[in-house]
């Protein structure tokens, strides 16, 4: 795939980048160690300051950035301003937080004597350069969610990001720069992705993390293994949704309408999959395809716009054969299910809900990365939560239900990272964010997030000998 800003709305490539040669990325995986030996020794007053700074700028580009993301990779201008916004608010919780979550620990003093020593605790010390391979579709806010807790532990960083938002991935790296960080703290490496095992292999690169699909984890992870390397892996979703009789069903589907088609649809935690009590099922279908059919799809950069093309061609043809199989195979189209006539140019495709899937189909199984939702009638909860366990797949999940025993048995029992009562999933800097199953492993955000690559060391005093007095 051409490293290129290509325009979603249009089909119109705008600027093609070269990948950087071999010479070129030595060059920086040098810078990146050298800049570890010194910022690593930097205190936590110095990087928070650093890391204040260039969420102030951050602040400060936000409309020109948004712009940026919303022409090479679709989501609404307003989506877009939302997320350089998050990413501000992020920026600005580590720096408030990080030196105390990283703050020293120390066993019980019981403990100290039982270990036989006069003194001991746990320090967390930065690992070195972490390679982080980040997606498009959220091109800011994945790449702030690891860069601005790696720096805040002392980490240097090195984003290998999509190709087709490279006008990002090098802002992103001008930004940090601006802000004033030490060369080679945080470098953007425009390279294709049969590049990467290169700059994972290399002994200077200390860790690696990844957002994307479960082939992409599926070949970092193992390369990481060889090299005996510690990785993160937030790979891909097919968040259930669980609308129970006690539920307030019109706001349940006014909620899933946004849960199913933020950004575009094209969000590993939006809800793909609706199971609904049979109780209810009749309301909450009509409600929802009535919220779906009023979505405006059009231009991104219009404000009123509420769904914009997808981000590739091949995107959009991915999304169709899954909607045409599950067609094939019985589904019933409810809404959808086709390219809207009123945007013959671009990716677009009208958010759609797909009723009556079975097994049989592949929409039932795999993940869609679209505006489709697949609804799902189930007669009692335990039959709720067997239909959402079944996926390969758990990064999140949703659950609208007054009662609390209800809540509590989907909280124990919903295999996911994530359980979500009355209310979409939506990442936060103090909570941690990750998944089980081939949703991947690992957490990003919060304490856990900022520990992902650190060395828990334990430092540990003996008595020390008796030195003989001087003469």
């Amino acid at each position: 795939m051409p490293i290129a800003t290509i325009n979603p709305a249009t089909g119109e490539t705008l600027q093609t980048f070269e990948s950087l040669g071999a010479e070129e990325i030595e060059k920086r995986l040098e810078r990146a160690r050298t800049a570890f030996e010194t910022y690593r020794t930097t205190g936590f007053d110095e990087r928070a300051e650093l890391l204040r700074r260039a969420a102030d700028l951050l602040e400060k580009d936000q409309e020109d950035i948004a712009r940026t993301v919303t022409t090479e990779m679709g989501k609404p201008i307003a989506a877009a301003r939302a997320e350089a916004a998050k990413c501000v608010k992020a920026m600005r919780w580590y720096a408030e937080h990080a030196e105390g979550l990283l703050a020293d620990e120390h066993p019980s003093p019981a403990d100290v004597e039982d270990s036989g020593g006069t003194k001991a605790y746990v320090r967390y010390r930065p690992l070195g350069p972490v390679l982080a391979v980040m997606p498009w579709n959220f091109p800011l806010w994945q790449v702030i969610r690891f860069a601005a807790p790696a720096l805040m532990a002392g980490n240097t960083g090195l984003l290998k990001h999509a190709s087709n938002v490279p006008r990002t991935a090098l802002y992103l790296e001008d930004l940090f720069r601006r802000a004033g960080y030490p060369e080679g703290c945080f470098q953007t490496l425009l390279i294709g992705s049969g590049a990467v095992e290169g700059v994972l292999r290399d002994p200077r690169v200390a860790a690696a993390t990844l957002t994307g699909s479960e082939p992409a984890g599926r070949s970092v992870a193992s390369v990481a293994g060889d090299e005996i390397k510690k990785t993160v892996l937030e790979l891909g979703g097919s968040d259930p949704y669980l609308v129970l009789p006690s539920a307030d069903i019109a706001r349940a589907a006014e909620v899933a309408v946004t849960a199913r088609t933020q950004n575009n649809g094209q969000s590993c935690i939006a809800a793909k999959r609706f199971i609904v009590h049979r109780d209810v099922y009749d309301e909450f279908t009509r409600l929802f395809v009535d919220g779906m059919k009023a979505l405006k799809v059009g231009d991104p950069m219009d404000d009123s716009t509420d769904v914009g093309p997808l981000s590739s061609e091949r995107g959009r043809a991915d999304l169709e054969e899954l909607v045409e199989d599950a067609r094939k195979h019985g589904a019933t189209v409810l809404c959808g299910g086709r390219r809207p006539a009123s945007h013959p140019a671009g990716w677009f495709y009208e958010p759609t809900v797909l009723a009556d899937v079975t097994p049989r189909m592949r929409v039932h199984r795999e993940e869609t990365f679209g505006p489709v939702a697949t609804l799902y009638k189930v007669a009692d909860l335990d039959q709720a939560i067997e239909v959402a366990n079944d996926t390969a797949f758990g990064l999140s999940s949703n659950v609208w239900t007054r009662d609390e025993e209800e809540q509590e048995r989907c909280a124990r029992d919903l295999q996911a990272g994530g359980v979500y009562i009355n209310g979409m999933t939506a990442s936060h800097p103090a909570m941690p964010f990750g998944g089980v199953k081939r949703s991947g492993y690992g957490r990003e955000l919060s304490g856990h997030g900022i520990r992902e690559f650190c060395n828990v060391t334990t430092v540990w005093y003996g008595t020390p000998p008796d030195v003989p007095a001087a003469e």
